[in-house]
């Protein structure tokens, strides 16, 4: 007996390493890359780049496979949800998303913002960075256009490596030059009339002046809201077309399967290319001591207010809605996150994100392909919330108090900008200058945090993929009946048209005697 409980209880710790393999090996690979990192700093200079250069393609190898696997994924996961769902299902799932999604970047921007006015980060330590700056020239209202105009790109290919961008020239004016004339004067003698005109030609010098001349642009980019937003309605399309719509849902279906596979093997390489994404950076820092206790009391605020939106807050809600257990959906997820905070890419966390949710946590593919991908483009509540902090952080730093509406409008165009954010890493410093202009902060003074940007950027993009994770938890949760019904049409259809047909087989007996005698017959026989 004693030798069996034994094998069981070796057969149970097999098991339990085997399911988790992946994820152990993730967090050595962290461990190695912290320690591979700082060890090498001792023995490499940071000025020579082409050691770093090396160091770092392992990682460069893991990032564009999964970068490679974005555009199919999205296309073939929203479409294929799409198709496969009900018009009234897709709807409640969409607003069930869309709330979700508001509320938690709304309420991670009010929590980044009461503790940066709380701690005052910007008014602590020594100032020894150079706050100089030049005037905002970014325009709010032309990234919000940019922002929508990306929504309907005019080339579906050209989508997938460039967006729109507003490109604001300025260009001289000189006013053209004035006369004005005399009055005429006239005088009489006795010798006649004599009139004389002197006419005063007087010169009204301008001074010249600059005016915008905003002109629409390309960017190198991938422009992934353009794409959702297209397979959205393409796949809404083909569930409208029923049967005609089949094959081109098979086909999209049967993309996505195989899309997933190749992810499987990408996944199984990540520990490898993490490893040398956090070496090669660590050994990059020029001065991390100097840097960190600069900006200590700034980055302890942004981590820990990234650390109450994603322990505190997001499994609160999570359990409100789901009434289950909100860490042990997060320890699912593990992967996910670890893959998330090696890379800084939500988008490239997209592939692993969507396996654990399926894989892990057991939430409908159907709730998957539709909510995850559109989470890991929309949904940013770690880059929101960095972005208010940093945003109050710069005005404190630069000597600039902010009044109540100001603060307001920081929280606003935090969220809003942190929508139109890329899942890209550090790409929260370019819809920082939106917000930074729409409080007349200077631009150039995001300076200030950029020693440590990469840094927060990776537990940021962590908390973004959570808040996304657990959106697709709540939103499968709330859309269990609809998933449901849904099964039960696709079943019901079948045994309701039989029973309509017996039924009007045995009417059609009933009226005809002859044929129910020979029925009778036949059954006898």
């Amino acid at each position: 007996m004693g030798k069996g409980k034994e094998k069981n209880k070796a057969s149970l710790l097999k098991t339990i390493l085997m399911d988790n393999l992946l994820v152990i090996l993730m967090v050595i690979a962290v461990i190695i890359g912290v320690c591979l990192g700082l060890g090498l700093r001792g023995v490499w200079n940071t000025w020579d780049k082409s050691k770093i250069h090396y160091l770092r393609f392992p990682g460069d190898l893991l990032l564009n496979m999964l970068k490679m696997m974005i555009i199919p994924l999205i296309v073939s996961s929203l479409i294929s949800s799409m198709a496969s769902l009900d018009s009234k299902a897709s709807g409640r799932m969409g607003i069930r998303s869309v709330i979700y999604y508001l509320t938690t970047t709304l309420v991670a921007v009010i929590i980044g913002v009461v503790l940066v006015l709380s701690i005052q980060p910007g008014y602590r330590g020594g100032k020894t960075i150079d706050k100089s700056g030049k005037a905002a020239k970014s325009d709010p209202l032309n990234a919000l256009m940019d922002l929508i105009r990306n929504c309907f790109p005019n080339n579906l290919v050209a989508a997938c490596f460039q967006k729109q961008v507003t490109k604001v020239d300025q260009y001289e004016v000189k006013p053209p030059a004035t006369t004005t004339a005399a009055p005429t004067n006239t005088t009489s003698s006795t010798m006649g009339t004599v009139t004389g005109v002197v006419q005063n030609v007087t010169d009204n010098v301008m001074e010249s002046f600059f005016v915008d001349d905003p002109k629409v642009t390309t960017a190198d980019g991938m422009n992934i809201l353009g794409l959702v937003v297209f397979s959205l309605f393409f796949g809404a399309i083909i569930s409208r077309m029923e049967g005609q719509g089949k094959p081109l849902a098979d086909f999209f279906e049967c993309l996505h399967v195989a899309t997933m596979r190749l992810v499987t093997l990408i996944i199984w390489y990540s520990p490898i290319g993490i490893i040398f994404l956090i070496a090669s950076k660590l050994v990059a820092m020029e001065d991390p001591e100097k840097m960190f206790a600069q900006l200590g009391y700034y980055m302890a605020t942004v981590l820990a207010g990234l650390a109450a939106h994603g322990f505190i807050v997001l499994p609160l809600i999570y359990f409100i809605a789901t009434r289950q257990n909100p860490f042990k959906f997060m320890y699912n997820m593990l992967k996910a996150l670890l893959t998330a905070w090696g890379t800084a890419s939500s988008s490239a966390t997209l592939p692993i994100t969507m396996n654990c949710l399926e894989e892990k946590n057991g939430v409908d593919p159907r709730v998957t392909k539709f909510v995850a991908p559109i989470g890991a483009t929309i949904n940013m509540d770690g880059t929101a919330l960095y972005e208010a902090v940093a945003s109050i952080f710069i005005a404190q730093h630069i000597g600039q108090d902010l009044g109540v509406g100001e603060v307001i409008v920081v929280s606003l165009t935090s969220t809003a900008a942190a929508i139109g954010a890329a899942g890209v890493p550090q790409a929260g410093l370019v819809t920082m200058a939106i917000v930074l202009t729409a409080v007349g902060l200077p631009v150039d003074n995001i300076t200030l945090i950029l020693s440590i940007d990469w840094f927060l950027d990776r537990f940021r993009t962590a908390i973004n993929v959570l808040g996304d994770s657990y959106g697709a938890g709540i939103v499968a949760h709330l859309s269990k009946a609809d998933l449901e019904k849904m099964d039960r049409d696709a079943l019901g259809l079948e045994e309701v048209s039989l029973d309509v047909t017996t039924e009007d087989f045995k009417k059609d007996l009933n009226k005809n005697g002859e044929v129910n005698k020979g029925f009778d017959d036949v059954t006898k026989m």
